[in-house]
């Protein structure tokens, strides 16, 4: 027998030494078992051979009530499936108690993203030659022309940049690299960053990052999005940014532009198409709701002459 806890423990020891995963990665599993055993603790239950599908059913609707999103439940749900799937490969107990668990639907809500006007703007709002300016400047470039997440960019190091190639080697989820190609823009501005910008933030020679925040220190996630929304604030775009939401544009507008899904999948490092294929969905409403706004035919002008015409 072993307790929730202990095997919670082995669990996430089994994920950050075997598997690899991200201290961001592993918060998350972390935080979604915490929930689950306090709620069984309060029901007094903590030994995992006596969890039930009920229980965590029971458990589930708790999330629901407490106001969790359908995506949020289903996310915490997956993490006890995996739990209990490894405490099944560990003999620990004979079957999963989540193996048949359905969660909530899912209505996916497409994310809104920056058009190309606005991430134009925002990744040329920088106007200062200052070394956190051309900093700044560089991150906005990789942000939205390599579609990499707020995490890749503050741990991306030296050795993962190959300029003269045309391309970064980012570490996504699971430490997994991949390669994603650069354009000249992002190229130029992160060459002048390092040449010209890096030195006066980071003293010590040997700091292996890219991007240096105060102190010298590796730039943090939250300082990287007081970045994007104070060049958003510049640029007008009064939309709430952030950098995940130029990562959801570079890879939107790359398949509004005939981009093949495979390769977008491939430079967003997805482990999945499906989850790529959401922003094919998010182009075809932006397509349609340009033809609204701009065609003879559009909606918003049928309704306006229809209201002309009453």
């Amino acid at each position: 027998m072993v307790s929730l806890e202990a095997g919670c423990d082995r669990y996430l020891d089994h994920l950050r030494v075997e598997r690899n995963l991200s201290p961001h990665t592993l918060e998350s599993y972390g935080r979604d078992l915490t929930q689950m055993r306090n709620y069984l603790r309060a029901e007094g239950l903590t030994e995992a051979i006596d969890i039930t599908m009920e229980h965590l059913s029971g458990w589930l609707a708790h999330l629901g009530a407490s106001g969790a999103s359908p995506a949020t439940q289903n996310r915490a749900l997956s993490a006890v499936r995996q739990f209990f799937a490894f405490l099944m490969r560990e003999k620990l107990v004979k079957d999963s108690p989540a193996r048949k668990l359905k969660g909530p639907l899912n209505h996916r809500t497409l994310p809104r993203v920056p058009s190309a006007q606005e991430a134009e703007r925002m990744v040329n709002a920088p106007k200062d030659d200052s070394p956190r300016g051309l900093r700044d400047q560089a991150a906005l470039e990789l942000l939205y022309g390599a579609g990499l997440r707020a995490t890749e960019l503050c741990l991306l190091e030296l050795d993962h940049l190959f300029l003269q190639g045309g391309c970064v080697r980012p570490q996504g989820k699971g430490r997994k690299e991949r390669v994603v190609p650069l354009g000249l823009p992002a190229i130029q501005a992160l060459q002048r960053y390092i040449d010209e910008g890096r030195p006066h933030l980071s003293p010590d020679p040997r700091h292996r990052y890219v991007f240096i925040g105060n102190k010298g220190q590796p730039l943090s996630r939250m300082g990287l999005f007081k970045i994007v929304r104070r060049y958003a604030l510049a640029a007008g775009v009064d939309a709430p940014m952030s950098p995940h939401k130029l990562r959801h544009a570079f890879a939107t507008h790359l398949l509004q532009g005939g981009a093949d899904l495979r390769s977008v999948q491939e430079m967003l490092g997805h482990a999945s198409i499906a989850t790529t294929e959401i922003y094919t969905h998010v182009a075809q409403e932006e397509l349609r709701d340009a033809v609204n706004r701009h065609h003879p035919l559009g909606a918003a002008r049928i309704s306006k002459r229809r209201s002309h015409g009453s």
